[in-house]
């Protein structure tokens, strides 16, 4: 297929290449020209509007902006260039009821409207991206090809007993959740549960390295080593995960962390799964708390923060904001 791809950050620029990769035909653009110009392969557009003159119709534009006005914008703009049977992706962290408002306003003049919540980081080039869509069945299979080629696939994990005659697109990795929206929707609830998957590996961390704590008896302190701790739980641990992998691979680097000040952010999602949960009133203990100990480390930083830190780095490429805790926000 041919696409647009318009934003190429960490992941906008690698799934350009990976679509690439696949035999799929890229037209790239970002504010940053060198950005574009780093894609080989692509066609670098100097605008958005001279992206969408790059495109045949019917045109598929896919959006990898940060959530807010930089993506409200670009969808605007794209309303007034494109035409009856192109289709928008977001498929960056755009809050689901924005996507719903959205869809209808395009739906006005013939455009198709898909949100996609992405999945995998910095990796996802070499792994795949897991991806939550919602939209239209008929826009959703038009872009089959685009999604089949961003999937990881099955690989090596063993199917799953009694899933016979389930959609087999989702063992390559991809789903349609549903009508617009459903996809950032089921994005955001996989981002608040991953808050609280790091959050329960940070403080346990934090644990083991506070048993050499002086204040302990002497005969039950211990100098534990983070770095083979994370290491051997990798290994038959019910506990591993991709996480903890993450987790082994930052402590091997350096097992002090030094590097991390401890200010962890969070972008969103972890924010509007708890206001979902208070929507629904269902009671998410753990979601909130992890939410919470994310403005706490804003204000004083342990180990565990510093681990947390880490996590987002090696999976997603974040570095820590060094901006003062807004309060109100």
């Amino acid at each position: 297929m041919q696409i647009g791809i318009v934003g190429l950050g960490r992941m906008g620029g690698n799934i350009a290449r990976r679509l690439l990769a696949h035999g799929h035909t890229v037209a790239a653009y970002d504010r940053d020209p060198k950005a574009a110009a780093a894609i080989a392969g692509a066609t670098a557009a100097g605008s958005v509007a001279d992206l969408v003159q790059k495109l045949e119709a019917p045109r598929a534009i896919w959006l990898m902006l940060p959530a807010g006005k930089i993506t409200e914008d670009c969808v605007v703009q794209l309303s007034g260039l494109l035409a009856k049977g192109d289709v928008i992706v977001d498929g960056g962290n755009t809050f689901f009821k924005d996507d719903v408002r959205r869809a209808k306003a395009l739906a006005e003049r013939g455009i198709d409207y898909v949100d996609c919540g992405t999945s995998g980081g910095v990796w996802g080039l070499e792994r795949g991206y897991c991806m939550m869509i919602g939209g239209g069945k008929k826009a959703v299979e038009r872009l089959d090809p685009i999604f089949a080629a961003l999937a990881p696939g099955r690989g090596a994990i063993p199917a799953t007993p009694g899933r016979q005659g389930r959609d087999a697109r989702v063992e390559q990795g991809y789903l349609h959740a549903g009508p617009v929206g459903a996809g950032h929707f089921v994005k955001m609830v996989h981002n608040g549960i991953e808050y609280g998957l790091m959050q329960a590996y940070a403080e346990g961390f934090d644990i083991l390295k506070g048993r050499a704590g002086k204040e302990l008896p002497e005969d039950e302190r211990f100098e534990l080593d983070a770095a083979d701790i994370a290491e051997v739980w990798r290994r038959g641990s019910v506990i591993s995960s991709w996480l903890l992998d993450l987790c082994a691979i930052a402590l091997a680097k350096k097992p002090d962390l030094s590097e991390f000040e401890g200010r962890v952010d969070d972008s969103g999602e972890g924010r509007w799964t708890v206001a979902a949960a208070v929507d629904e009133a269902v009671p998410a203990p753990v979601l909130s708390a992890a939410l919470y100990a994310r403005f706490r480390s804003r204000i004083d930083h342990t180990f565990g923060d510093k681990l947390l830190s880490a996590m987002r780095n090696e999976f997603g490429g974040h570095v820590e904001s060094h901006a003062p805790a807004d309060a109100k926000k």
